[in-house]
């Protein structure tokens, strides 16, 4: 399955790759087959790069679930306006082979949304997180906070985030992705048990990262 978010990219991929197979037809020796290996290679890394597997969340309710496929980069104590003063950050970064898909950590109530312009520093570069282009979405439920960006690397610079103020969502659901790498920030309140460690995979919507204390 691929995701809907890369149908344009796709296409003009393929317009591309169609072409420089055309070139490699119409040439020969070497020229032709580094043509013809250069469009393939192309078009099919970008059809694996837009993959968009079937995932089934975890049924229990007080799990906060990764809402990206990657590597826990960072996780450190800090304060936010929309989680409170003794909230934990989790960072987690996606490499340009990991699905980049993003899905909701959190059953909830959309809140916040807010979109910045920035600048694209290496993504595990720890000042990307304030400086870089990124899309910041809260969600509450039942004054349970959670904060999550979309951040923006040196090479994955197109956002997409498909939600709006006031939708409820559920966790484990598609809303966006980052195209071409990059990192997924989360803050979680005080009442949150974080339960994965730096240097730990994640899969979206399936790996759970964190348990509400209730």
């Amino acid at each position: 399955m691929f995701s809907p978010y890369g149908r344009s990219t796709i296409a003009k991929t393929f317009l591309i790759c169609a072409l420089l197979a055309a070139g490699g037809l119409l040439s020969s020796g070497v020229v032709k087959i580094l043509l013809l290996a250069a469009a393939s290679g192309f078009f099919l890394f970008t059809l694996y790069f837009f993959r968009d597997p079937s995932r089934i969340a975890p049924a229990e309710p007080n799990a906060i679930l990764a809402p990206a496929d990657g590597r826990v980069l960072l996780i450190k104590k800090v304060s936010h306006p929309f989680t409170g003063t003794d909230s934990t950050l989790v960072s987690i970064f996606m490499s340009l082979f990991n699905v980049h898909v993003n899905r909701i950590p959190f059953s909830g109530r959309i809140e916040h949304l807010c979109y910045h312009k920035g600048k694209f520093l290496m993504a595990f570069d720890r000042d990307s997180m304030n400086n870089n282009e990124r899309m910041e979405i809260g969600l509450q439920n039942s004054g349970f906070p959670v904060f999550f960006t979309q951040v923006a690397g040196f090479v994955a610079r197109r956002i997409v985030c498909n939600l709006t103020i006031g939708e409820h969502v559920e966790a484990g659901n598609r809303f966006g992705m980052i195209k071409f790498g990059s990192r997924l920030d989360i803050i979680l309140p005080d009442n949150a048990r974080i339960i994965v460690s730096e240097g730990e995979k994640t899969l979206a919507g399936k790996t759970v990262i964190a348990m509400r204390n209730t």
